[in-house]
């Protein structure tokens, strides 16, 4: 007998390890198909955290608009952005170019181990390095931009090697973001030359230098970007992936920007609420404040609060994807120290909690929600929020407005109303219906956060009596991706301009315009399922005063209710399709988190 179980016990480990080797040795050809039946390596699936790291020449100035991307500092030179033009000529000097901020990226405290060290300690599975952004510069000797690297000019030394024998310390696996055109390269300039034209480009520049990272430093994580503008094939992404997968191996993944037609990789939304319902793997990508690159001209309340962070996460994990959070460092090569503390408070959370998010699945509900909404008044109705949310409690995503208040024309005469939105937006004066822009948003792309215009123009007209107060109301809704809304007026006394606020008023009887009155409504998530290990977790992104009420099935007899990181069990009750877990036991002091607590319901699922 023991004889037999021992030999049963070698087959299976000959059978284990024979199909461990064929997947390895596996090979992918250039088809679509063959791509696309690749299965995404289960360690991802299991990440669920990662870490996005944008650090170049454009830390060095670390500046921009609030709700801009401090990495597109060169576009923004470019397209001669007031903000930064002046900035560059104020602070370096009128002759000052964007190649000369290359030697003052010197990296001089950047500690590769201390970098490691921390995304351990935040609970990350992998990173994700900006190897080159859309401005050409490398962080690696690329013999392909000689005089555009980091050994060639400014730090001497390469940024990904050194940061990739670091990582390969630990268990967390190494990626590398690659950006697919340039702004500035001469065969073809992104942005300033027609997207027709960039074949001599992919061909002497993009492909060999690729294949001169991908070889050089084999990662895990493989994140293109910059793909809008050009198809697959005119980025040879079959060719590409193919060739990247059969040289890492199983454990290689790619994400999901390759070009129109590509349809394959890990889906990757940009400063959104996430994804619902999807059959890909995903992991929503942003920074802890509104930019990716460093940008010192954020305000403090751009970032994220630790809550904030832990409910951003929780959320994406229970509806099947995960979170690359984005930390932005100095041209020093130091990670600000508010990001380091958001990174080791999330990790903190998941070195109790982590049970119910590493390796987890969908439950059959992702979770309870319940509308909410802020109110408050609005001067002018004039905004661009991009991709980020109008103000707490309110989500990045599907989130309507109705401001009211009253309008008070200067001058009697025939006035023209224009709005543009996206998504939609309606306005009433008088009653009356001026504008309808209802259902006319356009889809955006993921990936092009700062460039996607996707707004609708809608035009009016009516006349007006100075003095006279008109009831006043405008709609707004927002779907996915990019927000924005802005309402002008013109008339034969002055050219169109947005509706100022000495004209717009909260109430009939205040002396001067003060704006209009907005509230604004979303659903939050208060409650985030996960199953795993056969058993089902319950979050709570609210901690319940006495009763945690959960819609769900009745147990069976004897299931046990633990709240994760405290000894014992908790008593319940069903009644009517609520589970009703009793906290009112649970001290202060036994609190095992903060920010968001987790209950195990044993054997549920």
């Amino acid at each position: 007998m023991k004889k037999q179980l021992k030999f049963s016990i070698l087959f299976i480990s000959f059978l284990l390890i024979n199909n461990s080797l064929f997947a390895q040795q596996q090979k992918w050809d250039t088809t679509w198909e063959s791509l696309q039946s690749r299965p995404y390596p289960q360690w991802f699936k299991d990440a669920k955290l990662g870490i996005f790291i944008h650090w170049g020449l454009y830390s060095v100035p670390a500046y921009g608009g609030k709700e801009s991307y401090g990495e597109w500092y060169l576009r923004g030179l470019q397209v001669g952005s007031p903000l930064r033009t002046e900035f560059m000529k104020k602070n370096y000097g009128e002759d000052f170019t964007y190649r000369d901020f290359a030697p003052l990226f010197k990296a001089e405290l950047f500690n590769p181990d201390e970098w490691a060290k921390l995304f351990v300690d935040a609970g990350a599975r992998f990173i994700i390095l900006v190897s080159k952004h859309h401005d050409g510069y490398c962080l690696w000797p690329s013999k392909y931009a000689p005089g555009w690297n980091s050994m060639d000019v400014g730090p001497h030394r390469d940024l990904v090697g050194d940061l990739a024998k670091a990582v390969r310390k630990t268990d967390v696996k190494f990626g590398l973001y690659y950006s697919l055109p340039e702004w500035n390269n001469p065969l073809h300039r992104w942005y300033t030359d027609p997207n027709d034209q960039i074949k001599e480009y992919v061909d002497k520049h993009m492909i060999p230098q690729f294949k001169e990272l991908i070889s050089s430093y084999k990662p895990k994580v493989l994140f293109t970007d910059g793909e809008w503008y050009n198809s697959a094939e005119d980025w040879h992404a079959r060719e590409l992936i193919a060739w990247y997968f059969n040289l890492v191996g199983p454990d290689a993944i790619v994400n999901n920007r390759w070009g129109g037609g590509s349809n394959i990789g890990y889906l990757t939304p940009e400063y959104s609420s996430g994804l619902k319902n999807s059959k890909r793997p995903w992991s929503e990508v942003r920074g802890l404040g509104r930019s990716f690159g460093l940008n010192r001209n954020e305000p403090l309340d751009a970032y994220m609060t630790p809550e904030e962070l832990i409910h951003f996460f929780i959320k994406a994990v229970s509806n099947g994807g995960g979170i690359t959070i984005n930390v932005g460092p100095k041209a020093d090569g130091q990670i600000p120290l508010l990001q380091q503390e958001r990174l080791l408070q999330l990790g903190q959370w998941l070195k109790i909690n982590g049970e119910a998010i590493y390796g987890c699945t969908l439950w059959k509900k992702t979770g309870e929600e319940k509308e909410v909404q802020m109110e408050r008044t609005d001067s002018v109705i004039d905004f661009n929020w991009v991709r980020n949310t109008p103000g707490k409690p309110i989500k990045e995503d599907d989130f309507s407005v109705t401001w009211t208040g009253y309008l008070k024309p200067d001058f009697s005469g025939k006035y023209h109303f224009e709005a543009k939105a996206d998504d939609g937006m309606r306005l009433w004066i008088d009653g009356k219906l001026v504008i309808d822009q209802w259902g006319k948003s356009v889809k955006g792309s993921d990936s092009n956060a700062m460039s996607h215009k996707g707004e609708v123009k809608e035009k009016g007209v009516m006349k007006l009596k100075a003095g006279k107060m008109l009831p006043l109301k405008i709609e707004y809704y927002e779907k996915k991706q990019n927000a924005m809304i802005s309402v002008s007026w013109s008339s034969d006394k002055f050219p169109l301009v947005v509706i100022p606020r000495k004209n717009l008023f909260t109430n009939r009887d205040i002396p001067g315009g003060d704006g209009l009155k907005g509230v604004y409504k979303s659903m939050k998530q208060y409650i985030a399922y996960t199953k795993n290990h056969g058993n089902v977790y319950a979050i709570a992104l609210e901690w319940p005063d006495e009763t945690l009420v959960l819609n769900m099935d009745k147990p069976a007899p004897g299931t046990k209710v633990s709240l994760l990181g405290r000894e014992g069990f908790l008593p319940w009750t069903w009644e009517n399709g609520e589970l009703k877990v009793d906290v009112r036991g649970i001290g202060y002091n036994e609190m095992p988190s903060f920010y968001a607590w987790t209950f195990k319901i044993h054997g549920v699922d």
